[in-house]
């Protein structure tokens, strides 16, 4: 299966239409949402991992999307993490939803799994040495 990470960009009054349920039902995608901020009448972002067995079926669906109104680009950034100067607090992990970042039980040392991670940048936030950072 092809998947594809995605960042949609809804302007406003944008969210109330079932695009979503469109990419499902009319271009046979499955979605998979990593994060949601969405709100009627203001800009919203979802960010999804979408698949099929087509990557034109793929691209089908983003072009509908962009037919809509959407802006669709790649989920392109990433979190970086310094791991020579952390203390393994654990801070990032309480706000990690995705649980990409997580602390062993027994060695109580953090890792970071980049595959889980959705961008969503409360980590970046949450620590207290600055170490976690949003790379383009």
């Amino acid at each position: 299966m092809i998947k594809k990470r995605i960042v949609i960009t809804f302007p406003p009054g944008l969210a109330e239409k079932p695009l979503t349920y469109h990419l499902v039902k009319d271009f046979d995608l499955v979605i998979n949402i990593l994060f949601a901020r969405i709100s009627p009448e203001e800009e919203g972002k979802l960010v999804l991992e979408i698949g099929n067995s087509s990557e034109e079926q793929v691209e089908r669906g983003l072009a509908f999307l962009r037919e809509n109104g959407a802006q669709v680009e790649p989920l392109s950034r990433e979190i970086t993490w310094n791991e020579a100067e952390c203390i393994h607090c654990g801070a990032c992990t309480a706000v990690c939803r995705p649980q990409a970042l997580a602390l062993n039980p027994e060695s109580w040392e953090l890792s970071f799994d980049q595959d889980r991670c959705i961008v969503c940048e409360q980590c970046v936030t949450a620590c207290p040495l600055g170490i976690l950072r949003v790379s383009f």
